[in-house]
């Protein structure tokens, strides 16, 4: 089961199903859009076994170029997603899938390489593979969302410096090897 009201924060545990949820998902997109879509991932916690989530899953679409991804906004619009300009990520185009009252999808598209895609996937594959890490970020998590259960946006900022710690060690090991 995914779905949560827009702006709200309900971690849920992990569930089996949210992999066949992004397939599912992944596939439809690969459909609709053809071979513009290069590769779809899943990324955010609900790609993190274990890690307990907000039941919205997050897919990062990789397309050729910015251009690309602003042509597929309005197919995306036709098969059920909202396009919401970023303000502050410059190298992708995001969408939300669901009412506002039922969130079960976002699609970042971006470039393969860009900065979104290496910090994303840095994120979650560093979570994956360090459980301790990942057991600190759910702590704080769920102190964060029992704090701030209609406050998305602080709920955010709580988890900022903690993910930027991460994604900086995560690529800075990712240089080593």
């Amino acid at each position: 089961m995914v779905g949560l009201e827009r702006g709200t924060v309900e971690l849920v545990t992990h569930r089996e199903c949210w992999r066949g949820t992004f397939e599912a998902e992944a596939n439809r997109l690969q459909d609709i859009a053809g071979d513009r879509l290069r590769e779809i991932e899943h990324v955010g916690s609900t790609a993190v076994e274990g890690l307990p989530a907000k039941p919205i899953i997050d897919l990062l679409g990789l397309v050729d170029s910015l251009e690309t991804a602003r042509e597929l906004v309005s197919v995306l619009e036709d098969h059920g997603y909202e396009h919401r300009p970023n303000d502050d990520v410059e190298d992708r185009v995001f969408l939300a899938k669901g009412p506002e009252t039922e969130r079960t999808h976002y699609l970042s598209l971006t470039t393969p390489g860009s900065a979104t895609h290496r910090e994303q996937v840095a994120f979650r594959d560093y979570l994956r593979a360090t459980p301790s890490v990942a057991s600190r970020y759910a702590e704080l998590k769920r102190e964060l969302a029992a704090r701030y259960p209609d406050d998305r946006a602080s709920y955010t900022r709580g988890k900022s410096d903690f993910v930027e710690s991460i994604v900086d060690r995560a690529l800075d090991e990712e240089l080593e090897d």
